[in-house]
């Protein structure tokens, strides 16, 4: 039986009714701007991915590597708790990329969105992008909570993570429209179980389009690009509710 986010929080023995209330109004805060947000990327015209995952998982060199197809044109909001080291390598790469720091905070919310968003319009013109890519802050659990407004939701997990994570973390795989197995060459070297990966999904959220990739292998990444451009060309929009 599935559940709305409210009568999760409701049934949840650790939180009292003060702290449900607290935790609902700045949900609902954050599901109105997403809304905003999504009127927002159709004024623009660009189709928005939102990437997710662990520290260190790859996900911005994923978008180092989908940068070297010069027809798959697109620009990127960076979330970090400090540094902008992510936003510069990208920028190295010749894409468009605006760093947000959000000091303590373990994910992005709509509203830090937005305001970069303004700030990313400065320095790229976005008409002549089809993607916008929204790279979340590295972390399993927070940003499952956080509509930023995304068409495509993607999950990265990485070999040296282990293949025990889904069912360990499963509201962000829950989110997942695609879930990507990056570092895919190390498989063998950390007893990385595949066949686990897919039993675990399918437990949890069947069908769910599965991709192994490898920076070392053009291929994997370009079957990534072609699944991203298949879905902006039939106007996907993820059915999750944050």
């Amino acid at each position: 039986m599935n559940l709305s986010r409210n009568e999760r929080l409701e049934n949840n023995p650790n939180l009292n009714k003060k702290s449900i209330q607290i935790v609902s109004k700045i949900l609902s805060q954050n599901d109105l701007k997403a809304q905003e947000l999504r009127e927002k990327y159709k004024q623009l015209g660009v189709y928005v991915i939102n990437l997710m995952s662990s520290p260190g998982s790859g996900k911005t060199t994923l978008l180092e590597s989908l940068s070297a197809f010069k027809d798959f044109t697109f620009c990127v909001l960076e979330g970090d708790l400090q540094t902008n080291r992510d936003a510069q390598r990208l920028e190295a790469k010749g894409v468009n990329a605006y760093q947000i720091t959000t000091g303590e905070a373990c994910h992005l919310e709509a509203s830090m969105i937005e305001t970069a968003l303004c700030e990313l319009q400065k320095q790229c013109d976005m008409q002549q992008m089809d993607y916008l890519f929204i790279e979340n802050v590295g972390n399993l659990v927070c940003p499952a909570s956080y509509d930023v407004g995304a068409s495509l939701n993607i999950v990265l997990l990485s070999t040296p993570e282990g293949d025990d994570k889904i069912l360990k973390y499963p509201t962000m795989f829950m989110c997942a429209d695609a879930v990507i197995v990056s570092k895919a060459d190390m498989m063998e070297y950390f007893g990385f179980s595949l066949t686990r990966v897919k039993e675990d999904l399918g437990q949890l959220k069947a069908n769910v389009p599965l991709f192994l990739t490898s920076n070392k292998e053009r291929e994997s990444i370009s079957k990534v690009r072609d699944f991203i451009e298949q879905k902006r060309a039939q106007n996907y929009q993820s059915h999750h509710q944050f």
